[in-house]
């Protein structure tokens, strides 16, 4: 097995749809010499594999390309590999000096090149085993999406899919095979969508017209989400948020979850959330707002009760008990949790007021009572309706 950068044994190369003519004299020489070629059928077809052709199996897997470890190998991948690739599946996988990547312009690139669009502000996603959804964080009046499709028929119906919700009128640049001879580029309304004869390889540029989309700022109305009254709501969820800090790629505990309205947002500024609910039908509740807003790959639902419900789960960057906080819980998660764990707990009896109280002055962080009201009829004029006061403790392990 090679044991230096200058001798790997696997090379992942990435192809355009122009085949071996969009290669240079280097890559050429990589895909004579190796003994085995790792593609999808059109990448093998596009370098003429021949008998070295390895097809990737169903469902994905890369266990045949490590099992040919110590061989001369060549992966090919649809543009950069490590955009909706499988070069980070196979790195993931090897040690540094196992392989080198040879990416070329992904589909994203050539999309935004072709319509003059700065990538850099454009959401780019691979559904091709994902549902529409993922999209629904990226949606906005004005905004803009790349997205590789699966098929030809996926084309029509994310169309199909943007209408229903209030996206219509958006343009839709339908791509097909780009970077190759057979490239074509097609503009249709979303609405007016009637293509049948799309063909693979294809993306789809939306330049978004229609509703707003989910606003970025923490606390979203409260009928984004499913609930049956069991709700963070949309203020008070505003200022546990702020206290949570959520940051890229962290990890929430949402302790009675509820609606799952504080794991949502948490995932939608960037992060993974386990949600911990008691009840069936509220974890169904959780799994829906999930699925409805693109997040279930995000978010993981665990039916039970704390503290025996987190047995087993990786450690989170901060926790949110969201109800039933009692004593027991709160020993248990001081003992458990890392150094550095912010937890935010939230009550609204007198009983957990105390209780937050006590482990405030034990403890220290901030112990913040949070009364609103909201104006309401009162006979023919207006005043205040003032809500349940809620007692926030928030402190870092």
């Amino acid at each position: 097995m090679a044991d230096s950068w200058a001798d790997p044994w696997l090379a992942i190369i990435g192809i355009g749809e122009d085949g071996m003519a969009g290669l240079p004299a280097a890559r050429h020489a990589e895909l004579a010499r190796a003994e085995v070629i790792f593609g999808g059928p059109r990448h093998l077809a596009l370098v003429n594999a021949g008998d070295r052709g390895r097809a990737w199996p169903v469902p994905f897997s890369v266990e045949p390309v490590l099992a040919e470890r110590g061989r001369r190998v060549a992966v090919l991948a649809s543009g950069d590999p490590f955009w909706f690739g499988a070069g980070a599946t196979l790195a993931a996988r090897l040690e540094p000096g196992e392989w080198l990547a040879h990416p070329a312009p992904s589909t994203f690139s050539l999309a935004a090149s072709r319509l003059g669009w700065r990538l850099e502000q454009v959401s780019c996603l691979g559904l091709h085993a994902a549902p529409f959804e993922r999209l629904t964080p990226s949606l906005s009046a004005q905004g803009r999406a790349i997205c590789l499709l699966r098929d030809g028929p996926a084309a029509g119906a994310l169309a199909r899919w943007l209408v229903g919700r209030g996206f219509g009128a958006s343009a839709l640049h339908v791509m097909e095979a780009l970077g190759g001879p057979r490239e074509r580029i097609r503009t249709v309304g979303a609405a007016d969508f009637a293509f049948t004869d799309v063909a693979a390889p294809v993306a789809v540029a939306i330049a978004m017209s229609g509703a707003p989309g989910l606003g970025r700022a923490s606390g979203l109305p409260d009928e984004t989400f499913i609930h049956d009254g069991q709700i963070t709501k949309r203020p008070v969820r505003a200022l546990t948020l702020s206290a949570l800090a959520p940051r890229p790629g962290e990890r929430l505990w949402d302790l009675g979850a509820g609606s799952g309205s504080i794991s949502a947002e948490w995932c939608l500024a960037g992060g993974r959330a386990v949600a911990v609910e008691t009840r069936a039908d509220r974890a169904a509740t959780i799994r829906a707002n999930a699925q409805a807003l693109g997040l279930d790959h995000l978010l993981r639902i665990v039916e039970g009760e704390a503290p025996a419900a987190l047995a087993g789960l990786p450690p989170p960057d901060a926790v949110f008990i969201g109800g039933g906080a009692h004593a027991a819980l709160l020993d248990h998660l001081w003992a458990l949790l890392p150094p550095g764990t912010r937890i935010v707990a939230n009550g609204v009896t007198l009983e957990t007021e105390t209780l937050l109280a006590a482990w405030h002055g034990q403890k220290g962080g901030e112990l913040l009572r949070i009364e609103l009201a909201t104006a309401a009829p009162l006979g023919s004029m207006r005043g205040w309706r003032p809500a349940r006061p809620v007692v926030q403790w928030s402190v870092t392990r």
